[in-house]
């Protein structure tokens, strides 16, 4: 037996709104058969910084079970799937400070030949999103990775839109991920447990 799929759910989100994707992820992957982690990146802005903005200090109290992500986790998943919130049309500061850990891992070829997707979220329309997007892409490349998005494999992400991976306009964290938009993450999470189901089928037999 192959065994179930091992899914890692790896994201940065200030005031939640990513973490609401993140958990839409985890749930999905779950139900699609999969072991699920669920961790957040280090937080790397100063305490009164954080403490200056009520949403984000809320958020740091809400989420203060969650654990930290470590290389181990991506050693551990034969799927990741990663969320940030666009910073300038690019990942947050401290999920790229966590993907710049993972140099001893990739110099080993560990991080090759797994599953890798994403989300993201953005203050505005046309925020961001898609590069954000593609920004990780480019990491997934260089790792050797399979990158598998939703594409328009389902009719919702003909309302959805963006077909490179699940995003949500927050309106400066104001408005909350809504259906389509979860419902976009979890097709991103189903999709990514799919292939990388296939995938490990094929290795384990081939």
């Amino acid at each position: 037996m192959a065994g179930r799929i091992k899914v890692a759910v790896i994201y940065y989100s200030a005031t939640g709104i990513t973490y609401q994707m993140a958990q839409a992820a985890c749930e999905a992957a779950g139900e699609a058969g999969a072991e699920v982690r669920l961790r957040k990146v280090r937080e790397l802005a100063p305490d009164e910084a954080i403490r200056s903005n009520s949403g984000w200090q809320a958020h740091r109290l809400q989420t203060q079970d969650v654990m930290e992500a470590e290389p181990d986790d991506l050693s551990w998943a034969d799927v990741v799937i990663f969320g940030s919130p666009t910073r300038y049309g690019m990942i947050a500061a401290q999920l790229k400070q966590f993907i710049d850990t993972t140099g001893p891992l990739w110099a080993r070829g560990a991080l090759a030949n797994k599953v890798y997707s994403a989300f993201t979220s953005a203050a505005t329309v046309h925020g961001g999103q898609e590069s954000t997007l593609l920004s990780l892409f480019t990491v997934f490349y260089h790792w050797g990775g399979i990158v598998v998005t939703p594409g328009y494999t389902d009719p919702s992400q003909f309302v959805a839109g963006n077909p490179y991976g699940a995003s949500h306009t927050s309106n400066n964290g104001e408005i909350p991920p809504d259906h389509v938009a979860l419902a976009a993450t979890a097709l991103t999470a189903k999709r990514a447990v799919e292939i990388g189901a296939a995938l490990k089928r094929g290795v384990t037999t081939g």
